[in-house]
């Protein structure tokens, strides 16, 4: 509303006064001409503020939320599977399908442990990290509620296997959230692990250099080779708390600070550049390359004074390469968003870790 509200100001008396000294006084001819005037005005008024500073109208913006058959059951995780479906882990220890038509199947893990990451794997599976049974496990795309066809890889030590991501090598490579080491597994199970100088980090992508680009729970951002050489990155302040992690659609890293309230860019040369969100306490986790080009993130927080809904946080962000953001509420309040990750139906999906529900956003 308050882009229309500017254009109002350009409609006052001298605007009138110049539509009336051109096609006459006569109400029809002026009507007319003001109604090709201001669309002509609006149409272009939008798309030169929409080039300015990203403007994407919030009414053009469709969410739709999709409860979980299972009752607090915490979904975290999401991501693209290679059925056109989107697969989720779940808290309580379930992955779950969902159809881009809102059709939902659960899978629960024997054990009952707690899931994290997933990512769909060069073998056409899913794989996710099991993080309490310090586990890596492989689920097919042809699993059932009856026949799971689980594979379940277990790790050496105590690892708590964290983030996961399929590499540029043909091999799953996943973070050690206590273990202080970065791990990669074949798919046919083959486990070799790399230490790295932090004990905890968090979750990790592929990078546009051949690389793997991986957070550090305080601070830092990693980067490993295929052959295991470790670069890290600080992140200023060193509190800053990297989350999520994606390569963005200008060949750098972009990042969440969960503790900062910033979302994060980083070149493959480790040149960072740190842009603030409206409000500092948004914690923003997880974040996707959108298919209009731009990185959308979670902001998983959710502060009411005053009021009863959240007014901080609960929110959808998008932010250009450039570093414009803009944030969208989710109708449900307190629902937690979490990850995020663009469908085969070009809809941004998301999680709600304590709404239980899966979201979807639809672009304009």
């Amino acid at each position: 509303m308050a882009p229309y509200s500017s254009f109002r100001k350009l409609l006052d008396f001298p605007f009138l006064e110049f539509v009336r000294s051109c096609f006459g006084t006569r109400p029809s001819y002026v009507e007319k001409a003001m109604r090709i005037a201001i669309a002509s005005l609006l149409l272009a008024m939008t798309l030169r503020l929409g080039a300015a500073v990203g403007i994407m109208p919030a009414a053009a913006q469709t969410f739709t939320e999709f409860i979980l058959p299972t009752a607090a059951s915490r979904p975290s995780a999401i991501t693209t599977g290679p059925d056109g479906a989107l697969w989720f882990t779940e808290f309580g220890g379930k992955i779950g399908r969902i159809t881009t038509q809102g059709s939902i199947t659960e899978f629960p893990i024997k054990g009952d442990g707690i899931l994290h990451s997933i990512t769909a794997g060069p073998d056409g599976a899913l794989w996710v990290t099991e993080f309490t049974s310090k586990k890596i496990g492989r689920i097919p795309t042809t699993a059932t509620a009856e026949n799971l066809e689980l594979i379940e890889f277990t790790l050496p030590g105590s690892p708590a296997p964290f983030g996961i991501t399929t590499g540029p090598d043909g091999a799953l490579w996943f973070t050690e959230g206590i273990g202080g080491k970065i791990g990669r597994i074949t798919t046919t199970g083959v486990v070799t692990e790399f230490t790295i100088p932090a004990a905890k980090s968090g979750e990790i992508a592929a990078g546009p250099d051949g690389a793997l680009w991986f957070t550090y729970v305080r601070g830092k951002i990693g980067r490993i080779t295929t052959t295991g050489a470790v670069t890290e990155f600080t992140i200023p302040p060193e509190n800053s708390s990297a989350g999520g992690i994606t390569t963005g659609p200008d060949g750098a890293l972009w990042f969440t600070e969960s503790v900062s309230g910033k979302i994060g860019r980083i070149t493959t040369d480790g040149k960072i550049s740190e842009f603030a969100l409206p409000n500092p306490h948004a914690q923003p986790w997880g974040i996707t390359t959108g298919p209009d080009g731009a990185l959308w993130f979670t902001e998983a927080s959710c502060i009411r004074e005053p009021g009863s809904r959240c007014i901080v946080g609960n929110k959808i962000g998008r932010i250009t390469t450039t570093g414009l953001v803009t944030e969208f509420t989710i109708p449900s309040d307190g629902s937690g968003p979490h990850s995020i990750t663009t469908g085969p139906d070009g809809a941004l999906w998301f999680t709600e870790y304590y709404g239980s529900r899966v979201g979807r956003l639809v672009l304009p």
